[in-house]
């Protein structure tokens, strides 16, 4: 569930270190994972490259930043196969490594962000491979 009334990004809420932390924490979990590793494994040739934007995403997300610049969902729209299950996945590692950073307005705010990201990724996916109309 999204908050209306919880925290809002911005520095106060942590530090760019924390970011990293929270990044570089949970991406060690994704490459690691039986499930979910495999599918970045194939897909992810410079993990430090990648890693640093995506803490510039997170830093957007969590603290207001405007450092991030890309485009993530045509990438993510490209991946054949993707379940729902694949996001509950991610989710559960994401919220066990947010649980770790002992910062519980950044777990909130970054869990509820996590959940935003990987439901417009699976709306825009599954309605692209199932639509309405045509």
């Amino acid at each position: 569930m999204i908050s209306v009334d919880g925290p809002r990004p911005g520095p106060t809420i942590c530090s760019e270190a924390d970011v990293e932390r929270l990044v570089r924490s949970f991406y060690a979990k994704v490459r690691a994972d039986a499930l979910l590793g495999p599918i970045f494994e194939a897909r992810v040739h410079d993990w430090e490259q990648h890693i640093l934007h995506l803490v510039d995403f997170w830093s957007a997300m969590l603290r207001g930043t405007r450092r991030f610049a890309g485009a993530p969902m045509p990438k993510h729209l490209a991946l054949p196969g993707l379940e729902w299950r694949l996001f509950e996945r991610w989710l559960a590692l994401f919220a066990a490594t947010t649980s770790e950073m002992d910062n519980p307005e950044m777990k909130l705010l970054a869990d509820e962000a996590a959940q935003r990201v990987a439901a417009a990724i699976w709306g825009r996916y599954s309605n692209r491979r199932f639509p309405l109309f045509g």
